[in-house]
């Protein structure tokens, strides 16, 4: 059964906002305000979506507009986002910065101010909680890619985000941890928006943005965005040309 819905909040917020990457423009004037519990961005690859999950992360900066999350700006002040917006990337060795499964879990509470031993607490709580109390001092390096993906996302847990970023969560991964990951996705109260180039993954949306060549091609219902993706898709794969993504 799904978790309860969160308390309402400001969601994301973004005002012609543009990002230039190389000197080439990867996104142009995006404006969008996102409020609704589950959000697919879709696009082909080299579309800029993951520019755009990177932008509302503040992880690269607007060259023009503004982007707001709960009311902060994410380059401004990166201790209070913490709370409020967290991120799974598609490959958790990206993410993962500790040798053990503890201090992983434990970083996240400990940059948001709390003491050391409260963080090791409330690990070692999540842990017994999951069943994986024997985890603690296991080396990250022993786990498998759905494993440490799954770390990865109860690291951003801990923190209590309002929102939640996915990149391609079940790339690379088996079937059978695509499965239990989509169940833990599901039963979270937490506002997702999911960076996809899988329109199957998004149909269960609440709202879908098609993004392309860094706009935004379409923007609604998965019934009303998805058979235009997948129709374009189908017509573009029935070509040998891909020079189009370098006009």
């Amino acid at each position: 059964m799904p978790a309860p819905a969160l308390p309402a909040d400001q969601g994301l917020l973004l005002q012609r906002a543009s990002v230039v990457l190389g000197g080439a423009r990867v996104l142009h004037d995006i404006t969008l305000h996102l409020t609704e519990r589950r959000i697919g961005i879709i696009g082909r690859n080299g579309s800029g979506k993951s520019t755009l999950l990177r932008l509302m992360a503040g992880l690269v900066p607007a060259d023009s507009g503004t982007v707001n999350v709960d009311g902060i700006d994410p380059m401004a002040d990166r201790k209070a986002l913490l709370s409020r917006l967290g991120i799974l990337f598609q490959n958790p060795d990206h993410q993962i910065l500790f040798p053990t499964v503890q201090e992983e879990l434990a970083f996240g509470l400990i940059q948001m101010g709390q003491p050391k031993a409260l963080a090791m607490a409330r690990v070692q709580s999540r842990l017994a909680t999951a069943g994986r109390a024997d985890w603690a001092g296991r080396s990250v390096a022993t786990l498998s890619q759905g494993q440490r993906q799954w770390l990865c996302l109860q690291a951003v847990l801990l923190m209590g985000p309002q929102t939640i970023l996915l990149d391609e969560p079940l790339a690379g991964l088996d079937l059978p941890t695509q499965a239990r990951l989509t169940r833990s996705f599901d039963a979270l109260a937490q506002r997702l928006i999911t960076i996809t180039h899988d329109p199957a993954f998004v149909q269960a949306a609440d709202r879908v943005i098609w993004l392309e060549r860094g706009r935004i091609q379409a923007d609604g219902p998965p019934a009303q965005v998805l058979p235009g993706f997948v129709a374009a898709m189908q017509h573009l794969g029935a070509s040998d040309a891909d020079a189009d993504l370098s006009d």
